[in-house]
């Protein structure tokens, strides 16, 4: 199972270095990359809690083993994609298949191992989810450059087609096939709030990623305000649902869990400034500065490496600090975000001062995101602990979402605006696109410091 969760998180990162070359293959536009990257995402954050619930129904291993499936049905369509179009929309089934699969490695963890057993297991997850981000832009990068019988960009997914076989055949062999939930404890699936919320969500994202090659026409400037009015609606919809004692995605006494809105908002922020960082600096340093894949993959490395090993050993730090490491972590990201545009400024390569800048912002990340997450859901209570697990998870992958579409899109318009992806005008389009992910960075901390007083 954690192969299976360390695959699909791969294919998160993965693709981030193959951008560019699937542009040039499949004549795509940038907008159709944005779509590429966020469309994962959109699906994958949409239908997570609704996943969960679906192995307390049916099993977590047969649901797992059905999304796995799915994910690596969905893997074979994206590598043989004869057009951006069409993987754009097995883009979107792999999420779904992502969806099914990777809620229930936690609920097996759970279930399976009790003790120092659970903790030696959770410690592995948390090691699989920090080596999948470090491993995912290098792998990228390598299996790019290689260009493995010409294929081009096509084995960053079809790699994905004989592990995903080998696991459904050792997972039909070793994994739990019953529910392990008694049939009234089983929860609804709540379908009028997840349309509610899958409308809200594309209403929002998809004019971000048109709108800049359309040049920003009525509709695309309209949509995100229906997305907002149905948003309300959802949350309304919740709240009765919850006051009726229905089941709904996102439980309103969880949001008023002391801190939770606080953390909802900064793994919101965090989100998405890392992945408006991946998706924009990939795209200045492969087609601006015409890096290779491998290249690209490798300058990921510092930021995904201490990212992971922050990520892991943060509690270990003095107790005096543990207050302060959010805050710190988003002004560290901020400052370090501002020295990477500044390192390119002009068109050049950086220099020595800009791998301190990528380990600043793997630190800044670690420390904005890790601490966060574990502090809201130490306090919610045991029996709100599934609910908030899948309101943190549905809000990081929406966060990601978040920062592809709307940085990218900033990205992309300086960048026609300037003239062209050469190097120095794309090091301009990057230094505006840093210099908004910094203020978004800042705003995280200063943002919290203020909800906390209220």
């Amino acid at each position: 199972m954690l192969t299976a969760q360390f695959m699909a998180l791969l294919d998160v990162f993965i693709v981030n270095v193959a951008a560019p070359a699937i542009g040039s293959d499949l004549n795509a536009s940038g907008a159709d990359l944005q779509l590429v990257v966020a469309g994962y995402a959109i699906t994958y954050s949409v239908l997570l809690i609704t996943g969960a619930r679906l192995g307390d129904r049916f099993g977590h291993g047969r649901v797992h083993l059905a999304g796995l499936a799915l994910f690596t049905a969905a893997s074979l369509a994206c590598g043989l994609a004869g057009g951006s179009t069409e993987l754009i929309v097995f883009r979107l089934v792999q999420g779904a298949g992502s969806a099914l699969m990777i809620p229930q490695v936690l609920s097996l963890i759970q279930r399976a191992f009790t003790g120092e057993a659970r903790v030696r297991a959770l410690g592995a997850y948390a090691a699989v989810l920090a080596l999948g981000a470090a491993a995912g832009q290098v792998v990228g990068g390598v299996l790019v450059s290689a260009d493995l019988l010409g294929t081009g960009w096509r084995p960053v997914f079809l790699v994905n087609v004989p592990v995903g076989l080998f696991l459904l055949a050792v997972g039909g062999r070793v994994l739990p096939r019953g529910t392990g939930t008694r049939p009234e404890r089983v929860r609804g699936l709540d379908l009028p709030g997840l349309v509610l919320l899958g409308a809200a969500v594309s209403l929002v994202a998809v004019p971000l990623v048109l709108g800049q090659e359309e040049g920003w026409p009525s509709w695309s400037l309209l949509s995100p305000a229906v997305g907002a009015l149905l948003f309300a609606v959802f949350c309304g919809y919740e709240s009765r649902l919850a006051r009726r004692g229905g089941a709904p995605l996102i439980a309103p006494r969880v949001l008023r869990h002391p801190g939770m809105g606080l953390a909802v908002l900064r793994i919101a922020a965090v989100m998405a400034v890392n992945g408006g960082f991946l998706f924009v600096l990939t795209l200045h340093v492969q087609e601006g500065l015409g890096y290779s894949a491998l290249r690209a993959g490798l300058t990921f490395a510092p930021t995904a490496v201490v990212f992971g090993a922050v990520g892991l050993t943060w509690r270990r730090w003095p107790a005096a600090w543990q207050r302060a490491l959010a805050p710190a972590g988003f002004a560290l990201t901020a400052v370090s975000m501002a020295a990477v545009g500044l390192a390119f400024q002009g068109g050049g390569h950086g220099g020595v001062w800009l791998y301190p800048a990528y380990a600043g912002v793997g630190v800044g990340l670690a420390l904005a995101f890790s601490p966060t997450l574990t502090r809201a859901l130490a306090a919610v209570r045991p029996e709100d602990a599934a609910d908030a697990s899948g309101l943190l998870a549905t809000v990081t992958q929406l966060g990601q979402l978040a920062g592809v579409a709307a940085f990218g899109a900033l990205f992309l318009d300086r960048l026609e605006s300037l003239g062209g992806p050469a190097a120095y005008t794309s090091s301009q389009a990057l230094l505006t696109c840093m210099s908004a992910l910094a203020v978004t960075a800042a705003l995280g901390a200063v943002s919290g410091l203020v909800l906390r007083r209220r």
